[in-house]
């Protein structure tokens, strides 16, 4: 599961597809209305958040208008869109890990999308975060692609 720090908009039609999907699960989760994934490091700083319900709602209505935005067909009843907005804090070393972990995926997956972003040197974040400066995030499962 990967809950991109990055604004959806970097992804390509398969990542931003896998981010809905994955998401809706973190929602299950964070509902309690799952058993797996309770765990998963990618909730942690939902589950820290004061009303992790409505940060993880947020979240999903940013990813449907982006969805929306290429003409895709999500549900966007799987929203509750009365969330109360809020921010939870990133690390800018979160971000630019996200940004090189992507271009690397994309190198295989996604040509077009690859030689469109590999010349950024940075992303903006998923609206929900509000960057602050450290190192990559404790709950990150470093992989190093080659």
């Amino acid at each position: 599961m990967r809950i991109w720090s990055i604004h959806p908009k970097y992804l390509d039609s398969k990542g931003l597809v896998a981010l809905w999907r994955e998401t809706l699960l973190a929602k299950k989760v964070l509902e309690g209305k799952t058993k797996g994934y309770k765990n998963h490091p990618q909730l942690e700083r939902f589950k820290k958040s004061k009303n992790p319900i409505d940060c993880i709602n947020q979240y999903l209505a940013i990813v449907y208008k982006e969805s929306v935005s290429r003409g895709y067909n999500f549900n966007k009843e799987k929203i509750d869109w009365n969330f109360y907005k809020t921010k939870l804090k990133v690390t800018n070393g979160q971000i630019d890990y996200e940004r090189i972990h992507l271009i690397n995926k994309l190198k295989t997956r996604d040509i077009r999308k690859y030689r469109m972003l590999k010349t950024e040197k940075t992303f903006q974040p998923h609206t929900l975060f509000k960057v602050v400066k450290g190192n990559i995030e404790k709950w990150e499962i470093i992989n190093i692609d080659k």
